[in-house]
């Protein structure tokens, strides 16, 4: 069974739009780079169209990446989104018991992923259990590092 990413509208444009990108500019791009290190002559030690090939090679994992992403998108419908539980979508305020600092996260598909915005994935450790929590609860993850615990504290959209 094929995967299926809950992303919100906004992150489907902008993959939409990168996809137009890459498929334009970037193919062409790397194929005007393709063929100026075939200018260079033979081919088995040149390392300019190696490099050019290998980047051809990136971009086209990238175009299937983001195609796929999309094939298998479902739209996060925010304005209905319950602020009553966590869910892909809810930014939850929490307390961080070892630290007694408060954090929020945000809740996301994995593809929107970022973690130095705290964007978190419903798929991984803390996200997975944040997932259908309510204000009040503890939740304890386990890390490498040790046992985190956070206390729920607000959910909103």
């Amino acid at each position: 069974m094929a995967e299926t990413f809950i992303l919100t509208q906004e992150w489907i444009e902008e993959l939409k739009q990168e996809l137009k990108e890459l498929r334009a500019k970037g193919r062409n791009e790397i194929a005007e780079k393709i063929k100026e290190a075939k200018s260079f002559g033979d081919l088995s030690e040149n390392s300019e169209y190696d490099e050019a090939k290998s980047e051809q090679g990136k971009l086209e994992a990238r175009i299937a990446e983001i195609e796929y992403t999309l094939q298998h998108a479902k739209v996060l419908d925010e304005s209905s989104l319950s602020t009553d539980a966590v869910h892909v979508g809810s930014k939850v305020k929490v307390l961080d018991k070892n630290k007694n600092k408060e954090i929020v996260y945000h809740i996301v598909g994995s593809p929107q992923v970022d973690p130095i915005n705290r964007k978190i994935s419903d798929d991984s450790p803390i996200g997975k259990a944040l997932v259908g929590k309510s204000v009040g609860d503890v939740v304890e993850v386990d890390v490498p590092a040790g046992v985190l615990r956070f206390e729920i504290l607000e959910i909103s959209k």
